[in-house]
């Protein structure tokens, strides 16, 4: 009987100057750790192969973790520029008129909703010409109304709000209310003597706005809203 291996000449030496390159395929390894074990025959239990395997198994995880992380990194970035751009847009205008209609506009663009609407709690109603003109973007409500929206029966006073919808609230997201399915409530301080305001984004996307989403970056949308409307407000 010949002792020489069964396999082509060219393969062999290719092998034997190149061994990293099987170590590295994965199906190769598993290839030959399947071939020594029906070698070994089934009444011996190869422990080195089950370490192996579950090493294997512990490697699988952590690649997928670090895919979940990276994954989680780009969109907190992406979120990130998101919120910078729309507050950019959002203080370009000089008047009040240009400020408000940019914020249903080219703000509720880059922020990907389709309804954007400022509420303004006030003990007059809103039949001044001025906010009539504003009526697509601005709503004056009775006192204690931006709690009850958002609250809903339930007690706190979070200062951003995230919820799914059936349906928006058509006083409040008008056209777009039968489309819309997440809602983001930010409540709003117009500072000492002044009744509080709400702003409210309305996605069609229901996963856009989720109680289990961060809100550090509409907290810190609100925060700069807030003092923009200060100064008109003054």
């Amino acid at each position: 009987m010949s002792s020489k291996p069964k396999m082509d000449d060219h393969l062999r030496e290719r092998i034997i100057s190149q061994p990293d390159v099987i170590l590295e395929d994965q199906d190769l390894m598993h290839a030959l750790i399947a071939a020594n074990e029906r070698a070994m025959g089934g009444n011996i239990v190869d422990l080195r192969g089950i370490a192996m395997d579950r090493l294997e198994a512990r490697l699988d995880r952590l690649e997928d973790t670090h895919r979940s992380v990276i994954a989680a990194a780009y969109d907190n970035l992406a979120g990130t520029n998101q919120v910078h751009r729309a507050i950019l847009r959002m203080l370009d205008p000089t008047e009040f008129e240009a400020f408000l209609h940019n914020l249903g506009g080219e703000v509720a663009d880059i922020l990907r909703v389709s309804s954007v609407r400022l509420i303004l709690e006030s003990v007059q109603d809103d039949t001044d010409p001025a906010v009539q003109r504003l009526g697509d973007v601005l709503s004056v409500a009775e006192p204690g109304f931006v709690s009850r929206y958002i609250e809903n029966g339930r007690s706190g006073e979070r200062p951003v709000t995230l919820r799914q919808l059936s349906g928006g609230e058509g006083a409040l997201h008008g056209d777009a209310a039968a489309h819309i399915r997440s809602e983001a409530c930010l409540r709003l301080d117009f500072g000492s003597g002044r009744l509080p305001g709400m702003l409210v984004l309305g996605a069609e996307d229901p996963h856009q706005f989720t109680p289990q989403q961060g809100t550090d970056l509409l907290a810190f949308f609100a925060g700069v809203f807030e003092r923009a409307m200060r100064r008109w407000l003054s």
